[in-house]
């Protein structure tokens, strides 16, 4: 029995031995979007920091063990406080450093589902978001306004858009994962039909100069989004043609045709391959055409 209790002993310090070495070696870069948001890539969700006069926004928090390095990233572009921390959404590669960044003097600002799910996966309450929105929010700063819209049932169902309406910069989280093909999260309420309709809706919102921040990759442009959409939707139609046509969801996985012109672009080299696109998009379609 002792033998069994060490072994266990052993596995779970061999586990966190593995966790505490992925992020050992990430680099947290900062890239200065206009004079007072810039954005900090590591591991995980992007991060957008926005200096205003006397306070500081934060936007998504990647994960809890890179909150030193982001702290030290985030000394290099101000002394300011943080104010306000916003989730996009729940992930823990958006919310997993809140416990780090929360004190007596952040609100933690979010859609109402994900102060439903982090509850749910058990997370204490400096995890969890204070000021709780349903549909829309002016966060007003003394130099700009930040626009938080909820979008139904796109990546997950608490995602938020965050529109800096003065420096022209937008916050997507996970409802754009820029030159690679989405997650959509169907447990958590996502859907190929809100993910369009969600891009939609930031696209309309924004305007051809707005600096675009997506969840995962590159800074983008209007253009990029606007591109996006169209390869959703050609994806969506082709698929609910195989489904019309009795096509089964191993059938779908196996069609390499229905994303062979995105996969030539590196579409399937991402965290959701071609295959993985495929069925995700078959699943939600069936799911809501059973929903109807």
């Amino acid at each position: 029995m002792k033998r069994y209790y060490f072994t266990i002993l052993l596995l779970l310090l061999g586990i966190l031995a593995v966790a505490q070495d992925r992020f050992e070696n990430v680099e947290i870069t900062t890239t200065k979007l206009t004079d007072r948001v810039f954005m900090l890539q590591g591991a995980g969700g992007n991060i957008l920091i926005q200096v205003s006069e006397n306070q500081v926004v934060m936007i998504d928090s990647q994960f809890a063990p890179l909150s030193d390095k982001i702290k030290k990233a985030i000394a290099t572009i101000t002394d300011l406080p943080i104010s306000f921390l916003i989730n996009t959404h729940h992930h823990a590669d958006h919310t997993g450093g809140n416990k780090n960044f929360n004190s007596e003097d952040v609100t933690v600002i979010a859609h109402k589902n994900v102060f439903v799910r982090l509850e749910k996966d058990g997370k204490k309450e400096v995890f969890l978001p204070e000021k709780i929105i349903e549909e829309d929010y002016k966060l007003s700063l003394p130099d700009d306004n930040n626009l938080i819209i909820h979008v139904h049932n796109a990546h997950t169902d608490g995602d938020s858009f965050i529109y800096m309406t003065k420096s022209n910069v937008v916050h997507m989280g996970d409802v754009f994962f820029n030159g690679r093909y989405p997650y959509i999260d169907i447990a958590s309420g996502g859907s190929i039909t809100g993910y369009i309709n969600a891009q939609e809706k930031i696209l309309s919102t924004i305007n051809e100069e707005t600096k675009i921040v997506p969840g995962h990759g590159a800074l983008a442009s209007y253009e990029d989004l606007a591109s996006y959409i169209p390869m959703l939707k050609d994806l969506k139609n082709q698929i609910e043609k195989a489904l019309t046509n009795g096509k089964s969801r191993e059938e779908v996985e196996k069609d390499k045709r229905i994303t062979k012109v995105y996969d030539k672009n590196g579409f399937g080299e991402g965290f959701i391959s071609s295959e993985k696109i495929r069925t995700t998009i078959y699943d939600s379609l069936l799911l809501e055409a059973k929903s109807k």
